[in-house]
């Protein structure tokens, strides 16, 4: 072969594998650059670069939202649905990781070319004034070219020849994708926003479990030192920003984002207060940045990520709602009031423990019979004696929906509250308890299995069981007032003796069963058991007891998804509620107690 015959192969051996490797990252398109015409998988690509993705999104649904969320990471958790209902708008939240000031600005202006929204909530983390016109990577952190006025010949290039390893890791975690967000797929591409679901329904409370969870929070690693200096890119960046939509009549709302208390103790606080002075010459906004809220690491998911939660009562606090807020938790701020507000800025402090948290014992019973043959039992007589020694010792019995306004309302609850629960819906609990507690003033809650509601045998079987209560006495015990009627599934508590196949004794799947089919067993299982129950009691459904005390993340998300509010478990433990955090009501503990407590017993047990 001549020289020339080599060299031309030799092009085109390099020509195809080049054609090769851009058709595959076409294909794949990692990073959503190409529109992902045949994964359509945007939850990965904006995982791998929001700031391309995202924007590749919007163009085939660019006419499902007329506002924006604009900033870094934190945005995310300043959630569209509040604010949706705050401005009677559809928002899409453009947070992209590190988003420095610069960022936002070429947002904004691309977005008002071409979309021309109604308003845009900006905001204006501490960290803006730190970094600014930074891309540490040209993969995950570059802006796509039509944002940033850059070539978009190189922009285009650098994806269509990019290590095709970015396609290949996009393959490989299709395979393993699963309904609830994994490391690789961390967004919700509907709303733009962190798809939290799983984060959002764990069991949290106690500060002690909280923080063995969360370790970051028990030893915060010190620093100091931390300086601004990109202060004036910063706020000349947002002036600009203000100007753009005074221009285009775009409704602009800043806001300053929660910054966690020891992240704070990085920066001179001089520095810090006069970065949001200056801020506050350049336009008026929401001042979210440093309150009692900030000192409590349960609002946080780390030192610069707060809670959904607290995105949520920032919301509340911007339409004026009639909701629980710390007093000090937001302040709209000018440049007529700056100087005084910032002058005891640096005087702010946690809210005592008290004031924010509530311990709540739950008392856990089944079945009442004058013969208690197991665990599970206990003799009418010493349920009344139990009840009048709680009664004696100052408890009082409380409701799921005093907890609910507990921790979203901040209602206080009483001194010494516990809530007293039944599981399974057995008859006897109309019969013995209902009385005992309306003689005595208290409350119960019962969680009902719907497929033995009302019945003595077993369903389809003929085989005789404890009897249950049915719609008639759940109506009556509902209506006084006296006893609450909530899930405990519709059929996730078979009787393993009784079912011809396999039995769901609790909520996990079943032996090789497909994650679609068990998210569809979920969802059918609670919807037929809210209906039926609400139908029965006439009253609102919102909470559910786990069968046997056995919940998954799927059935923790599946159920909030159809308004599950709070949870129980049979953890045998006590539980802190904490204002503010709806997450405090999932997986709550109880105690089981059993026909061997006396009532004195019992007192101490909940009193220690």
């Amino acid at each position: 072969m001549t020289s020339k015959k080599w060299l031309i192969s030799f092009l085109l051996t390099v020509l195809g594998i080049a054609l090769l490797i851009a058709g595959f990252n076409v294909l794949t398109d990692p990073f959503g650059v190409f529109g992902d015409p045949v994964l359509d998988w945007w939850s990965y690509n904006m995982t791998n670069n929001p700031r391309t993705a995202k924007f590749s999104y919007l163009e085939d649904h660019r006419e499902d939202y007329d506002s924006y969320l604009i900033g870094c990471s934190s945005t995310s958790a300043f959630t569209v649905e509040p604010f949706n209902e705050l401005y009677d708008a559809s928002f899409y939240n453009m947070i992209v990781y590190g988003a420095d000031m610069l960022d936002s600005e070429q947002m904004i202006a691309y977005l008002i070319e071409k979309d021309h929204p109604k308003n845009i909530v900006l905001n204006v983390y501490l960290d803006n004034a730190v970094a600014y016109d930074e891309e540490s990577n040209a993969y995950t952190h570059s802006m796509p070219a039509s944002v940033d006025g850059s070539d978009p010949v190189s922009y285009y290039a650098r994806f269509l020849f990019a290590n095709p390893e970015y396609g290949m890791a996009k393959l490989k975690n299709r395979k393993t994708d699963t309904w609830l967000a994994q490391s690789f797929d961390v967004f919700d591409p509907v709303t733009g926003e962190y798809d939290k679901r799983k984060r959002d329904i764990e069991p949290i409370g106690d500060m002690a479990r909280y923080l063995d969870a969360y370790p970051v929070f028990a030893e915060y690693p010190a620093g100091s030192g931390y300086t601004m200096p990109n202060r004036q890119n910063c706020l000349d960046s947002v002036g600009r920003i203000v100007k753009m939509c005074e221009d285009a009549g775009v409704n602009l709302t800043v806001v300053t984002a929660p910054v966690y208390a020891e992240y704070l103790d990085n920066f001179d606080m001089a520095d810090v207060t006069g970065f949001y002075r200056d801020l506050a010459q350049v336009t008026d906004y929401w001042d979210f940045s440093y309150s009692s809220v900030s000192f409590e690491p349960r609002y946080f998911y780390d030192s610069t990520h707060f809670r959904n939660a607290v995105g949520n009562m920032a919301a509340a606090r911007i339409g004026g709602e009639d909701t629980w807020i710390p007093e000090d938790f937001g302040y709209y701020v000018t440049a007529e009031n700056a100087d005084r507000y910032f002058a005891n800025y640096a005087n702010r402090s946690a809210m005592p423990d008290a004031e924010i948290s509530v311990n709540l014992p739950v008392l856990m019973y089944h079945h009442l019979d004058e013969n208690a043959v197991n665990d599970m039992t206990v003799t009418p007589d010493n349920f009344r004696k139990q009840m009048e020694a709680l009664t004696d010792a100052g408890f009082t019995a409380v409701t799921p929906d005093d907890l609910l306004a507990y921790v979203n309302n901040g209602k206080n609850l009483p001194e010494k509250p516990v809530l007293i629960t039944f599981d399974d819906g057995y008859r006897s609990v109309y019969e013995y308890a209902y009385p005992v507690l309306s003689e005595l003033g208290m409350h119960g809650t019962v969680f009902c299995v719907g497929s033995t509601f009302g019945a003595d045998t077993y369903k389809n079987t003929g085989e005789a069981i404890i009897p249950h209560f049915g719609k008639e006495e759940a109506m009556e015990m509902a209506q006084s007032g006296v006893m609450d009627v909530q899930s405990h599934t519709w059929d996730m508590h078979q009787a393993v003796q009784y079912e011809k196949s396999t039995p769901r004794t609790c909520v996990r799947p079943l032996t090789d069963e497909a994650e679609a089919d068990y998210l569809t067993a979920l969802e059918e299982d609670i919807r037929i058991s809210i209906t039926q129950l609400e139908d029965a009691s006439g009253e609102s459904v919102f909470a559910l007891a786990y069968p046997n005390g056995i919940m998954t993340d799927e059935a923790a998300a599946v159920f909030a998804e159809n308004g599950i509010t709070v949870t129980f478990s049979t953890e045998y433990r006590s539980n802190t509620l904490l204002r503010g955090l709806p997450q405090t009501l999932f997986g709550l503990g109880r105690y089981t107690i059993t026909d061997s407590v006396t009532g004195e017993e019992l007192v101490k047990l909940l009193e220690n």
